[in-house]
């Protein structure tokens, strides 16, 4: 499967990239919608991954993709970015679309002139992070109930 991964500049674009947020946080993980929904997208730059040549329906007909994977990232202080939300659907995974969903975000990054992207990463895939060149600045501790720490990569 090839992802197509985009910055989500349309209405239509953020729709896809809030609802694989629902199905991966909210559906699968239980996480409360208020808790996902934290009122902070209106200031993120939002990506979402599209797989090409399947549909929205799960046909292969490559009419409307199906968005499987989204992030996005927030400026939360001097030089220094947050991402968050990075999520992809369950059958999705392990085929790289979350490596995708961080090159694209980094990249935004890094033309905002961020130096620095911190992140709370669940714990289960901390070594994911970790093989992008983040590294571990916390112990673990509890975030809507599921174990994260907290991670950081210069960008310079």
């Amino acid at each position: 499967m090839t992802v197509g991964v985009r910055r989500a500049e349309t209405e239509a674009e953020r729709t896809d990239a809030l609802a694989v947020r629902s199905e991966v946080f909210v559906e699968e993980q239980g996480v409360p919608e208020d808790l996902e929904l934290d009122g902070k997208d209106d200031e993120a730059i939002h990506v979402v991954g599209y797989a090409e040549g399947e549909s929205s329906d799960g046909r292969a007909d490559g009419e409307t993709p199906r968005p499987v994977g989204a992030g996005r990232l927030r400026e939360v202080g001097d030089g220094v970015g947050k991402v968050e939300r990075v999520a992809v659907l369950k059958p999705h995974r392990g085929e790289g679309v979350g490596r995708v969903i961080m090159d694209e975000l980094e990249a935004a990054a890094a033309e905002q002139g961020l130096s620095k992207l911190v992140m709370h990463a669940q714990s289960p895939v901390e070594g994911f992070y970790r093989d992008l060149g983040y590294e571990t600045t916390s112990d673990e501790f509890e975030e809507a109930g599921i174990p994260h720490v907290e991670m950081a990569k210069s960008l310079d």
